[in-house]
């Protein structure tokens, strides 16, 4: 049974008269009562068996009948099971009469129960709801400027929790992507290699070690074995966090990422571009070194290149192991508005230059009689 049952069939909020249920309605006005208007369905299929180990008892499937025969004892505890069957109004009789029957039997063993003098406590629940109300997914409005939304609001949750790190038992870290890809250019050929199934998984646990967080600078550092063909790899994430007046609030920006393998370094800016409030976390579906690069290399001839999809990370003013509302990467104008804009502006081009070509043509200021003389037209050689 669903609430719904009780709002157009019961006399809790219509007319008392005509009520489907009113042995549990006085049942539940003349005790303390707990309503749970909704309850995950494999919990209530449970509830027996919980039942069953807290009260050490076997189950008793019963009907009314049997009951009245039965003599409990009070100073032994019983569980007493009633199945009540519920009807969509697809038979021959309607909902509100099968609901009332079951109120029949709801009726009868309590009397029996109160007869009996023995004190009891009764749970009126379900295997399954009676229906099932689906709510339209919301629609997703791309916007074309910068906007907050919660954490890959777009898809399914994350497989996989994030990286997280914590200072003193308390987290203050949080890295998730889809991919982590580094790419090397050796022997005339980028080699890529995805450090994801090394980060995230289940059972997989990075090595964390060197990394640290404070109030204003967090460093997360991941160390990898045999990345590609070096053995100590480590890929580190530098942040920090500042007060701007302009803004008048704190914002934290993702200063520097950098690639240390066997000793040796390569550095990469994004203190320009990867930027959002202390308070969120930081969002883009791609993250690169190349081609309009969020993150710039220090050294123009490097031979290492970065790329990160579905990236995620929030270095401060963490409180659990969920992501903050996110500062979303998406551009003030998308290419869908680039499209639109340039599209319109070749229509006004093409407008003016016809209105123009309309206003340069003029009428004849003479024009051929039939009744007058013919015009004539001197010819010379």
């Amino acid at each position: 049974m669903s609430v719904d049952d009780f709002t157009m069939y019961g006399g809790v909020f219509g007319n008392k008269q005509n009520s489907a249920f009113p042995n549990l309605e006085v049942a539940l006005q003349s005790s303390s009562s707990l309503l749970l208007p909704s309850v995950s369905s494999l919990a209530s299929a449970s509830l027996p068996s919980l039942l069953q180990e807290q009260l050490d008892t076997a189950p008793l499937y019963m009907d009314p009948e049997t009951l009245a025969q039965l003599r409990l004892n009070a100073s032994l505890p019983a569980l007493l099971i009633f199945r009540l069957p519920y009807s969509s109004g697809a038979d021959m009789m309607s909902t509100k009469e099968v609901l009332g029957g079951n109120d029949e039997v709801i009726g009868q063993v309590l009397s029996i129960m109160n007869g009996q003098s023995v004190p009891y406590t009764a749970m009126y629940t379900a295997l399954r709801p009676s229906r099932v109300m689906e709510e339209p997914p919301v629609a997703m409005h791309s916007a074309g400027g910068r906007s907050l939304l919660q954490a890959r609001q777009k898809g399914p949750a994350n497989p996989y929790p994030p990286v997280e790190f914590k200072e003193q038992s308390s987290p203050c870290i949080l890295l998730w992507a889809e991919k982590l890809g580094v790419s090397h250019y050796h022997s005339g050929k980028w080699q890529r290699h995805d450090l994801g199934p090394k980060t995230f998984g289940q059972g997989v646990s990075p090595n964390l070690e060197g990394s640290f967080c404070n109030k204003t600078h967090s460093r997360l550092v991941l160390n990898y074995e045999t990345v590609l063909m070096y053995r100590n790899f480590k890929l580190i994430f530098e942040m920090s966090q500042k007060y701007y007046k302009v803004s008048a609030r704190r914002w934290f920006t993702l200063d520097r990422v950098t690639l240390e393998y066997d000793g040796r370094k390569a550095h990469f800016n994004g203190s320009r571009n990867i930027y959002a409030p202390a308070e969120y976390s930081y969002h883009c579906d791609s993250v690169t070194s190349f081609l309009y690069p969020q993150l710039v290399p220090l050294s123009k001839d490097s031979d290492w290149k970065l790329s990160f999809e579905d990236f995620q990370i929030q270095g401060f003013n963490v409180t659990g192991k969920e992501f903050s509302y996110a500062s979303d990467c998406a551009g003030f104008f998308t290419p869908g508005i680039w499209m639109g804009l340039v599209t319109s502006l070749l229509l006004v081009l093409v407008l003016t230059y016809g209105l123009h070509m309309v206003m340069q043509l003029h009428t004849m200021d003479r024009f051929d009689d039939p009744k007058g003389p013919a015009i004539s037209v001197p010819q010379t050689e």
